[in-house]
């Protein structure tokens, strides 16, 4: 019997992972995904992990490469979405991405901008990201764009003379320094681990 339940988490990928990961606790495994859907089957109580990946950095070509790394481990991957734009033919400049992934459209990585990558739990931590290099990396994928929404708020802000973008701008300054201090941790620590 399956189950589909409708959420929304945004940009909130760690509250997706725990939430995916509490599902499988309570014995239930994903089976698909849409824009808001996760339908789930039933499975053993924890019988499966999850991560959860950005990737609208990556070119149309490096996200495919990246999804058939992980099928290939054996993992199970699934695309999802990091909006809710339901409009077709838009496009996305991304001036964050790598070279193939700054023009962002429906054929490329616009509403694919994540990858949930299931395992089966065979009781050892499930991590992505395990050098110091490749996790200050992802944590640069992460904070660039938020940098990026930040200049250009601060800008309007400074440019209109407005309360209202200089108050986004703060906003948007939180995931900068929160994905900040996430670099700069992994930095401390390959540092410490040299010694």
């Amino acid at each position: 019997m399956s189950k589909k339940y409708y959420r929304f988490f945004g940009g909130l990928l760690k509250a997706q992972e725990n939430w995916l990961n509490k599902m499988s606790e309570k014995g239930y495994r994903l089976i698909r995904t849409g824009r808001m859907l996760y339908e789930f089957e039933e499975c053993k109580p924890n019988q499966s992990k999850y991560c959860v990946e950005f990737i609208g950095q990556k070119s149309k070509d490096g996200a495919k490469d990246y999804h058939d790394f992980f099928e290939d481990m054996g993992y199970k991957v699934f695309y999802k979405n990091i909006n809710l734009n339901y409009s077709v033919g838009k496009v996305r400049w991304r001036p964050w991405a790598e070279k193939g992934g700054r023009i962002a459209t429906n054929a490329t990585t616009f509403n694919r901008e994540l990858l949930i990558i299931e395992k089966e739990n065979d009781g050892k931590p499930f991590e992505l990201h395990t050098s110091h290099k490749d996790k200050e990396n992802y944590y640069k994928s992460l904070r660039n764009p938020w940098l990026m929404i930040l200049l250009m708020l601060a800008i309007f802000a400074v440019g209109n003379r407005s309360v209202v973008f200089g108050i986004f701008a703060l906003i948007s300054l939180i995931p900068v320094l929160v994905y900040q201090t996430q670099i700069l941790k992994n930095r401390q620590d390959a540092k410490t681990k040299e010694w």
